[in-house]
């Protein structure tokens, strides 16, 4: 097993975690729960019109290796009917108000999201700032990823952008009368909730020091997909994500009161999901995301704070 700082928060297994986490996993459909099988193959055997959000973190047109398996780059006509091909297995499980988010880095959104229009009406594209990221000597470092709001219907669909607001400190605080003008006040300082744009700058890749951090190669962060099922989701609904990872839309979907189900063909990434699952039992915080809002990146101590009183 890998030597680990000792603040290291990662979430490991050891080789009877891993069969017994695994063991927790499905192979056909069953609510709430991980199935562990090849996309394409179960989506075939899902019921009809059963989701109202869908959730894709599809591999990225990158050579990547994710733990036993390797995807490899295509040239663009193959990676959009690699795109098709899912949507074509998929569309069948969509409610006809349903709601679907599909991740991309900048080469893969080019091809998704003209895909994607040729099925559904798509609504926005969202653009959140990464941290993480090599750089570049001959190039702009890449710290950017889109993801691709769209919808069954063109105007039948769930948006509670109350649910989203985000929380921002005021710098310059305006008062009419002397009473705040659309902020608050409080002695750890002036915020106002602001409403949600399509360019997010709150969000932190998960790292060693975050519990909720796995080994998986491309993991997202709870507060990113946490924003997805709280706006386009109502509590009890059915969040599907076909590629789940190491679990992290199950996993948010379980801390906000949805329905879940997840896909996953690599038994290591199944049994992380799983012991997340589990985490999520007791813990239900989503760093970032407190009073009902989402908070600015390193507020974390200034969150515990206001709780507290």
């Amino acid at each position: 097993m890998i030597q680990r700082a000792k603040r290291n928060r990662t979430i490991t297994l050891d080789s009877d975690d891993m069969t017994h986490y695994l063991g927790l996993c499905v192979h056909s459909y069953t609510e709430n729960s991980i199935i562990h099988g090849d996309t394409f193959e179960v989506l075939n055997r899902l019921p009809d019109k059963f989701v109202d959000l869908l959730i894709v973190d599809p591999p990225y047109n990158l050579s990547k290796t994710y733990s036993t398996k390797s995807f490899r780059k295509m040239d663009n006509e193959e990676y959009a009917s690699f795109t098709r091909n899912w949507l074509n297995a998929i569309r069948h499980t969509l409610k006809l108000n349903a709601t679907i988010y599909v991740c991309s880095d900048w080469q893969t959104s080019l091809i998704a999201g003209q895909v994607l229009g040729d099925f559904f009406t798509i609504q926005n594209r969202i653009t959140w700032q990464r941290e993480k990221g090599r750089g570049a000597l001959r190039n702009w470092k890449n710290a950017m990823e889109d993801i691709w709001f769209a919808t069954v219907s063109p105007k039948e669909f769930t948006f509670n952008v109350n649910d989203v607001k985000m929380r921002r400190r005021v710098m310059a605080p305006y008062k009419i009368e002397g009473i705040p003008k659309d902020w608050t006040e409080s002695k750890d300082g002036s915020f106002r909730d602001t409403f949600p744009s399509n360019f997010w700058d709150d969000i932190s890749i998960p790292y060693w020091s975050m519990p909720e951090n796995t080994d998986h190669p491309t993991q997202k962060p709870e507060k990113l997909f946490a924003k997805l099922i709280l706006a386009s989701s109502n509590p009890n609904d059915m969040v599907l994500d076909p590629f789940v990872g190491s679990g992290t839309s199950a996993v948010a979907a379980k801390k906000l009161a949805r329905k879940f189900i997840g896909i996953e063909s690599e038994a290591e990434y199944c049994a992380y999901a799983q012991k997340r699952l589990e985490i999520a039992n007791d813990d239900k915080e989503i760093q970032g995301y407190s009073d009902s809002v989402f908070w600015e990146r390193n507020t974390l101590a200034l969150q515990k704070k206001i709780k507290e009183q």
